[in-house]
Parts: C-alpha cells; structure tokens; sequence
C-alpha cells in the first residue's frame, strides 16, 4: 500500500494544500482541485487554534467521503499526538515543516507515507535516517538552492513546497525535485470566501498541464 503510494505521489507531482479552511470549503477545494487533475490534498492543522484541531480531523474525514479517489493528508503534524489524530481521521501521509524522530517513526509505525519538513543538508540527512519517505524542503524559494542540495544528497526524494506556484513550479522539478506542493497561489481565503472553486480547478489544470511537460 505505502509503496504504491509512494509511485503515486512521485507520478502526479503535486500537493494541494488547503489552509485556514472549514469543513464545506476544504471538501469543495478538494473537488476542484481533483476536476483540475490533482490526486493529493493536504489538510493543515492550525496550531495557534487547538480548538481547530478536530475541524482538520473531520475535513480529512469528509473528503475521503465525498472525494474518495482524492489522496489526503494532514499538514503542519509537529507531535505524535497530531499524527494519531490524522491517522484517526484516514490520513494517508503525514506533512511537518520540521524534522521530528518521534512524529517520523510513528508515522512510519501506523504505515503512513512520511514527510517531514528540512532545510539544511543536515536537516534532511537526519530526516531521511529516521525513515522518511520524502523530505519536504521548506521553505524552497530557490530552485538553485534545490539544484545545490540535491546534488550530494540525491538519494533523497525531495518535495519543494513554500514559495512555489503556478509559474515556476517546472523549475523545481528541473531543479531535481520530485513534486511540489502548492498552497496559497492555488487555494486561498479569498477564492474559498467568494466561492470561486472554478478558479481553483482552472489554476489546478493549468498546474498539471505543465508539470507534464516539465
């Protein structure tokens, strides 16, 4: 199951990740973004609101509902007890900004695709010694920097994610990235409160189409 996930995500490329969202509107964004040919949705947990926690939960839940061929994960898991409720929810894989050996091998132990966050060449080292499946470069807002890292370190499987969009997403693929994944220039407050889903699923198009080519 992990490893053909793990084909899965290295065949299509891309993560949406849906942010700051309810329960409706994470459910329809990933709608749009599947009409749009994207497979994976991250669903983010809110750290400054505790409170939200359970909303992350029941939105993981309900897209695997009304969106079952859509792959779903949670995002911005930085403890072990994030990574239970995830799993509790369906998660598929798990998605952190940083490097955590607990958060890692409990992910790993409940067969979910590991992801974790890294920056450093020592940070992603680490991360892929603790067994994650791919080692999200965070924030990645230079392809060259990408290029440089993977360079000494391409036994890794690197996703770009921070500062990527529509526009340059190509260029970290070239620059030796294995997806990338995309928040806020595809799915964003305002587009959710105007309920502008045929934007997002436009954009989501447009996104697959050049990765195709990349």
């Amino acid at each position: 199951m992990s490893e053909q996930l793990i084909k899965s995500i290295l065949e299509n490329k891309i993560i949406a990740i849906v942010r700051g969202a309810n329960v409706k509107q994470a459910v329809k964004s990933a709608k749009a973004v599947y009409q749009g040919g994207i497979r994976f949705i991250e669903v983010t947990f809110n750290q400054k609101s505790p409170d939200t926690f359970q909303d992350t939960v029941n939105a993981i839940k309900q897209i695997k509902i009304h969106c079952p061929n859509m792959h779903v994960g949670a995002g911005t898991v930085l403890n072990v007890e994030q990574v239970e409720l995830a799993n509790s929810a369906g998660a598929e894989y798990i998605i952190s900004p940083d490097t955590d050996k607990d958060v890692i091998e409990r992910t790993k132990k409940l067969g979910l695709i590991s992801i974790p966050g890294a920056y450093t060449a020592s940070e992603a080292k680490k991360a892929n010694n603790y067994g994650a499946d791919f080692v999200k470069l965070f924030p990645c807002t230079d392809p060259q920097y990408l290029k440089a890292l993977k360079a000494p370190l391409s036994h890794i499987n690197f996703l770009a994610v921070g500062g990527v969009n529509v526009q340059n997403a190509c260029d970290f693929i070239k620059a030796g990235a294995e997806g990338v994944g995309i928040g806020s220039s595809l799915i964003n407050k305002k587009l959710l409160d105007a309920e502008e889903y045929d934007k997002i699923t436009k954009t989501a198009s447009e996104l697959v189409e050049k990765l195709k080519n990349a």
